[in-house]
């Protein structure tokens, strides 16, 4: 139900953000590899190097009797095609598969608020989905994606993004954004109790008016 939930409200959202030319679509090109990206390496017939590595200096790919393979300049989504390239050096005709990680924090009303590593190539309400989705206090209208304590994406712009389905590569996000969830502050139980009040109110006001005459 919550998930059904969830894609009801995203759907709501698209239908929001209708026509709107994607500004940040412009601004943030498919982004390369930083510092702390992960790949999920699988090479066929070859378990030296199927396992997870994580970019380091340079951006650079260290692997076991190879040594650093530059990524500089490199876009995420051509990795596979990349390291297919690079290994092939090394390697006869190897089958590589590899698919980015990029590790955020997800924070906020959502069911299990924590670090992720979430596929580069999904699209940004999956990766709300890694983190079991909203809680039912959340306010999903009002998400945003924050780096170093910056909005990097929030309103508009981020109803736009997913209504279009880009991707977290496409959205140019970081390893250490962070995506944040907030409470819904409407409050049902003082709402109850508001109208609580105002229902014995007119009955205080007889006893009142009884009393004076």
């Amino acid at each position: 139900m919550m998930l059904q939930r969830f894609v009801v409200r995203l759907a709501a959202l698209a239908l929001l953000a209708g026509p709107l030319a994607a500004q940040n679509a412009k601004s943030s090109p498919a982004g390369g590899f930083l510092v702390g990206d992960q790949i999920s390496l699988q090479v066929e017939g070859d378990t030296l190097f199927s396992k997870m590595f994580t970019v380091g200096q340079g951006p650079a790919l260290t692997l076991p009797g190879i040594g650093a393979i530059p990524l500089a300049g490199v876009p995420r989504v051509e990795v596979e095609t990349y390291l297919t390239r690079q290994l092939g050096r090394y390697l006869k005709n190897p089958t590589v598969h590899a698919k980015v990680l990029v590790r955020l924090s997800i924070l906020g009303e959502v069911e299990h608020p924590g670090f992720y590593a979430v596929p580069a190539d999904v699209v940004i309400g999956d990766a709300l989905m890694v983190a079991g989705g909203p809680t039912r206090d959340a306010k999903v209208g009002d998400w945003r994606i924050e780096r170093n304590g910056d909005r990097v994406w929030a309103g508009d712009p981020l109803r736009q993004a997913i209504a279009q389905s880009m991707t977290i590569d496409q959205m140019n996000l970081h390893t250490g954004d962070q995506i944040f969830v907030p409470r819904d502050r409407h409050d049902p139980e003082g709402t109850w109790r508001i109208i609580g009040i105002l229902v014995t109110l007119p009955a205080a006001i007889y006893g009142i008016t009884r009393l004076i005459h």
